[in-house]
């Protein structure tokens, strides 16, 4: 699909406009974005109506642009004077056919002088003669750039003294692909071909392989010079399909210099290396920062553990009791200094860190909060199951043996006293007697005492099942942390993603070569010798 460049000029804007707001482009590029110029010669006129080819008089003051554009016309409707600068506005010279719908914006309509005439043979030409651009008047010059992308051929005038003009030959330098050009070495009864020979070099070394300068003579008396080639050559040019050569070329040209301009943005939005680097590049940097915040970590941890081991009834009974915060003013910088850092290495590869920040922004503010959920929720699980599997079965035996072997005790006791009941019946002798009853008595308190004294002596530590609590609770936050800032990168990169795609369409939508290959340019014609390629 063909896109016009108006059409990708405005896709160009939309993406610049949230791209800014999203920071992945800077103001300034995307204020640069937003005033692409979208003024061509075609901007002038209704876009269904064939239009006239536009052809204006460019130079410095006192060259006689003014002067020519008279003799043209055949009569006086450009000023002409002696003082510098002579031309302060822009006359518009076309037949009176011929209306131009739309005036530049911005223009001040004191500085625009419109004359017409009545040749049919001119009826599809405008003129049009421009300020003087060497002008002390900045005014002037603004006139001027303000008209030049509406103009199809430009006429750049000269004389002998002045061809080396330098404001105008810069303009030439900047403007000479985006025009036709025409050159008049002008008051030509006062050169030497040295000097036409030298202009003609200039003209080469700035791109034009063959320029056409025509060598005028605008002189009270009349003189024979190269005024009528130049009015015939433009009047061919008026003919046939020029005027849609060149909009096509202007179109080809604006499309290339936007596509050359998103490359650039692209490349740079795309940064110096891959983001498939930045996990790794953070992995190092959190591995450092975590060191470290393990190492600032072990004395309020030691503290913690002794409070939650003195107050483990306060932590269960009520949400809010016992709380001890470990993540202060100083861990958070150490966190906050990381990913500073981090951002700073990724700013090194060319990366956009805008987006970036953003995307972390919102992680530093919840560092604490993590840190101190997932520490008291590994206090809590630890001091419910204090110490190890092993240490907590050895007491789940030791609390059955402290209700078992009592009672196997008194089991064994009873029935020895009815076992003795019944002997002493059956043969009339003594009853158990006094030593049965203390041995029986101690053989119950021992199996009682035995188990009841080991289970007391190997409780665990309530503060070091809270120290290995905080300790899991630290390492699980730092998972998390970690796995937080993951899942930013990965957003990030997403994104980042999604715009150089956006990039890429733009890019593909200022593609022309369709257009290119329809639009050919005899090399003998007088038009190829106009342009730069």
């Amino acid at each position: 699909m063909a896109y016009d460049y108006s059409e990708v000029v405005a896709n160009t804007q939309r993406w610049a406009e949230q791209a800014a707001v999203a920071g992945w482009i800077d103001a300034t590029t995307a204020a640069g974005l937003a005033e692409l110029d979208l003024k061509t010669p075609d901007s002038l006129f209704n876009p269904q109506e064939a239009r006239p080819l536009i052809v204006a008089f460019m130079g410095g003051s006192g060259v006689g642009k003014s002067t020519l554009l008279n003799r043209l016309a055949g009569k006086a409707i450009a000023r002409v004077g002696i003082e510098r600068p002579t031309s302060r506005e822009v006359t518009l010279f076309h037949h009176h056919s011929v209306a131009i719908q739309n005036l530049p914006e911005h223009l001040p309509i004191t500085h625009i002088k419109i004359a017409q005439h009545e040749e049919e043979a001119k009826k599809q030409i405008i003129w049009i003669d421009m300020p003087d651009f060497d002008s002390t008047e900045q005014g002037n010059k603004q006139l001027v750039l303000q008209w030049l992308p509406h103009i199809d051929v430009l006429i750049y005038v000269v004389s002998p003294e002045r061809y080396r003009d330098e404001k105008a030959w810069q303009l030439l330098l900047t403007e000479g692909a985006k025009h036709a050009w025409l050159f008049v070495l002008n008051q030509w009864d006062r050169g030497q071909p040295e000097q036409y020979d030298d202009f003609k070099q200039q003209l080469h070394k700035a791109g034009f392989f063959e320029p056409i300068i025509f060598k005028t003579i605008c002189a009270e008396e009349w003189q024979t010079d190269e005024f009528n080639l130049l009015e015939e050559t433009l009047m061919t040019l008026a003919q046939g399909h020029t005027v849609q050569q060149l909009q096509q070329r202007g179109q080809i040209l604006r499309k290339k210099a936007l596509q050359q301009r998103l490359q650039v943005l692209r490349d740079s939005l795309a940064g110096s290396a891959p983001l498939t680097h930045l996990p790794a590049l953070w992995q190092n940097q959190w591995q450092q920062a975590a060191t470290v915040l393990q190492q600032g970590f072990v004395w309020p941890i030691k503290n913690a553990a002794t409070y939650y081991g003195e107050h483990a009834s306060d932590l269960i009974s009520t949400a809010q009791a016992g709380r001890i915060p470990l993540w202060d003013a100083w861990a958070q910088a150490r966190y906050d200094d990381a990913l500073d850092v981090f951002v700073l290495d990724a700013a090194q590869q060319g990366l956009p860190i805008s987006p970036l920040k953003t995307a972390l922004a919102e992680l530093r503010g919840k560092a604490g909060k993590t840190l101190q959920a997932q520490t008291e929720l590994a206090v809590r699980q630890a001091l419910a199951k204090p110490g190890h599997a092993l240490h907590r079965g050895f007491l789940k035996t030791m609390r059955l043996a402290e209700i078992t072997l009592p009672l196997a005790a008194m089991g064994w006791v009873g029935y020895q006293v009815f076992l003795g009941f019944y002997h002493s019946n059956m043969t009339s002798s003594h009853y158990l007697g006094v030593d049965f009853a203390i041995h029986s008595s101690l053989l119950i308190a021992i199996t009682w005492l035995v188990p009841f004294f080991i289970l007391k002596k190997a409780q665990p530590s309530l503060q070091k099942s809270a120290l290995k609590g905080l300790n899991t609770g630290i390492k699980q936050a730092f998972d998390l942390l970690d796995e937080e800032v993951q899942q930013a990168l990965a957003s990030f990169s997403q994104a980042h993603a999604g715009q150089l795609q956006q990039l890429d369409k733009l890019i593909g939508q200022c593609e022309c070569q369709d257009v290119e290959a329809r639009l050919s340019v005899d090399n003998n014609s007088a038009l190829s010798r106009m342009l730069i390629d």
